[in-house]
């Protein structure tokens, strides 16, 4: 089960080429390859610190579409259960670092996937955008 797993592709997923696609074609640019940061994000958004991550329906129980396979079930309900919590681990110690995790589902992409990163990367720029205010003698 272990060589079937590690043969599952990590990176450049079409999930999440497409949502790449669409980003770039918005005039949004990220980066790749977020090893350092916890849960090594699939995109991220250095500038207003946003980590995106695609999620696949199946490995990250998708409320709309997740399917536990009847083979085996025990075990599978325990994996993809362990990978929703591994999920909420790296999301926290990334708040805690000061970055929004953001996920995407691979059933709202290109679209809506890209419509809510867009909305948050407005939302943080505008925000840090803003004239801070002095406190105190100047």
């Amino acid at each position: 089960m272990r060589r079937q797993m590690q043969k599952m592709p990590r990176r450049n997923t079409k999930p999440e080429l497409a949502l790449r696609h669409e980003l770039h074609a918005r005039g949004l640019r990220y980066r790749l390859g977020a090893d350092r940061l916890p849960g090594r994000p699939d995109l991220v958004l250095t500038s207003v610190k946003l980590a995106i991550f695609v999620d696949g329906c199946f490995w990250h129980l998708c409320p709309q579409h997740a399917v536990v396979p009847k083979n085996n079930r025990d075990w599978w309900i325990a994996k993809l259960q362990a990978n929703v919590a591994r999920d909420r681990r790296k999301d926290e110690a990334l708040s805690l670092m000061g970055w929004t995790p953001v996920h995407v589902w691979e059933h709202d992409i290109p679209t809506p996937g890209a419509d809510v990163v867009e909305a948050l990367w407005r939302q943080r720029r505008l925000r840090l955008a803003r004239p801070r205010e002095v406190v105190g003698p100047v």
